[in-house]
């Protein structure tokens, strides 16, 4: 209980409340206001990482990790953020990352740019309720006007020009645009690999990434198979196995132990050869099983000992140990393999099978990698990242798999709208004509939505070095005289700013999820009034 009632030494009631100190309070608009800057406070700190001119943060862990990133939702994730509003920020970033893969830094600012536009609306006295049913009203709009301005771009097996070109635009504001053009053709190779064009849908599972620090971003390459981050057992294994046929196991190569608690003991010599001997029995049976039923690849889950090595060596059976859960997986999808579980159960037909298996060396570091090529199965490929360090490997692996992200959402809907903020300038117009036939007070609300749209290219064009103001209204007038909803900034500074000239596309679900995604939270911190904070006794 906070309070108590009580009377003084006179009979006069009086009641004592406890606790208040230990509470911080804010309500109404002080409330809403207090969340608007949280808010806005995180939103600048990705806005100058928008766009292909966008600059790179540099995020140092507790443990001293470094990442160097640009992604939206890779600076907002590895941020400590305490405020709750900001918290939900970095929420809003992380499920535009999780749901579409791009387009996380655009949906940060376009949520900040709406929390302004809607404190100017309180300073004018206007509800926030009023300011939400604006902005809902605004979006809907905004998301019908996209599907009017948005154009079908043609593709097929054959022909995955226009896919390459959106995975481009995505890559264009990434670490690895010096390799443009290499790694959007990864990317749209290893979607098409892995995708079910009939379904229209692509497992992510199916594609791994794999980085190795050396060489250069320019040797990246696409594997059609697996790369497994491990070596021969043996060093003096061969190198490389022609027409493979990989039995996969996660049972160890050991003879069986009891599983209670067991204690031998051993008194003479004989007991001693005896149990060597069992042993020695053992693997040799175990290897037989594994050659009777055709394999001349083994690939385990577990390790085994220098004795089993040593026979698997006699024997001239090749072995791969400590194989991960993930990567035995894998390699089991892409050689039509079954993975096994005991040693009886092996037969022919669960055997995997691949054109070729080959150990690459890198440098003069020893460090080896085992790769399983021409599967069965072509459906699983693997990514081999290579960058000068542990930062640019990650990134670019970041980077591949937005521009991945970007090719599904045109296999799942190959509607898009243009990029350089052509699509956010077209809305706006079209928000700020709907708002003039609108009698109620939302009116107002709606054109803050209209100038909140317009705060994207403003952004664009100052992180590209452009005057923002004269830029925006330079491409707005050409819009409206000329009637052309694909004019955007030219960040690239090329003289076009016609961005189907240039190929600048950005899927449509991308786009339209920005735009409720960002209007939603916006509402919802709209609605929030009261914030009672309890603090504790060391507060």
């Amino acid at each position: 209980m906070s309070a108590i009632y009580t009377t003084d030494e006179y009979g006069r009631p009086f009641i004592i409340v406890r606790e208040q100190d230990k509470k911080h309070r804010k309500t109404g608009i002080e409330a809403t206001k207090a969340h608007i800057v949280a808010a806005k406070t995180v939103s600048n700190i990705v806005r100058t990482s928008l766009g292909p001119r966008g600059l790179d943060k540099i995020l140092i862990s507790p443990d001293g990790d470094i990442t160097i990133s640009n992604d939206g939702a890779t600076i907002m994730s590895q941020m400590a953020i305490e405020n709750q509003i900001g918290k939900l920020l970095v929420e809003l970033s992380k499920s535009q990352d999780d749901e579409i893969g791009d387009g996380t830094t655009g949906i940060v600012v376009l949520a900040g740019a709406l929390l302004e536009q809607a404190e100017e609306l309180l300073d004018r006295g206007i509800h926030p309720i009023r300011i939400s049913d604006g902005f809902e009203r605004a979006c809907k709009i905004a998301v019908a006007h996209l599907d009017k301005v948005s154009d079908v771009i043609p593709w097929s097996k054959d022909d995955t020009s226009d896919l390459f070109k959106c995975a481009k635009t995505s890559l264009g504001s990434k670490i690895v645009n010096k390799c443009h053009d290499q790694f959007a053709q990864i990317a749209v190779d290893a979607i098409l690999s892995v995708a079910d064009l009939e379904r229209k849908d692509v497992d992510f599972e199916l594609i791994k990434m794999e980085g190795k620090v050396g060489g250069e971003l320019a040797n990246t390459s696409l594997v059609k198979g697996v790369v497994i981050d491990k070596d021969f057992s043996h060093p003096q294994m061969p190198k490389e196995i022609k027409d493979a046929k990989i039995a996969i196991l996660t049972c160890p190569f050991e003879p069986p132990k009891p599983k209670t608690k067991h204690k031998l003991d051993i008194t003479t010599v004989k007991e001693f050869e005896e149990l060597q001997k069992y042993e020695r029995d053992t693997f040799e049976s175990m290897i037989k099983q594994v050659k009777d039923c055709g394999a001349n690849v083994v690939a385990c889950q577990w390790g085994f000992d220098d004795e089993a090595n040593s026979l698997l060596l006699q024997h001239k059976l090749p072995a791969i140990r400590w194989v991960g859960g993930p990567e035995i997986e894998l390699l089991a999808i892409a050689t039509n393999g079954r993975i096994v579980p005991r040693f009886e159960d092996l037969s022919g037909e669960k055997l995997g099978s691949a054109g070729t298996i080959r150990e690459m060396t890198f440098g003069t570091t020893n460090e080896n990698m085992i790769v399983v090529e021409d599967c069965a199965n072509s459906k699983a490929v693997t990514v081999f990242v290579r960058g000068g360090n542990k930062m640019i490997v990650d990134e670019a692996k970041r980077s591949l798999h937005d521009a991945m992200c970007v090719v599904r959402n045109l296999i799942v809907d190959n509607r898009v709208v243009y990029g350089g903020a052509a699509a956010e300038i077209s809305c706006s117009i079209a928000v700020d004509k709907e708002a003039d036939q609108v009698s109620s007070i939302e009116q107002y609300a709606m054109r803050s939505f209209a100038r909140a749209l317009d705060a994207i290219p403003m952004a664009l064009a100052e992180n590209s070095g452009l005057p923002p103001i004269e830029t925006l209204s330079f491409v707005k007038s050409q819009q409206i005289k000329q009637g052309i909803t694909s004019l955007g900034v030219d960040c690239m500074d090329t003289g076009i700013n016609d961005m189907k000239e240039q190929f600048v596309f950005d899927p449509l679900i991308s786009k339209r999820q920005q735009f409720l995604l960002a209007t939603q939270l916006v509402k919802m911190i709209l609605k929030i009034d009261d914030v009672i904070v309890h603090k504790t006794d060391d507060q």
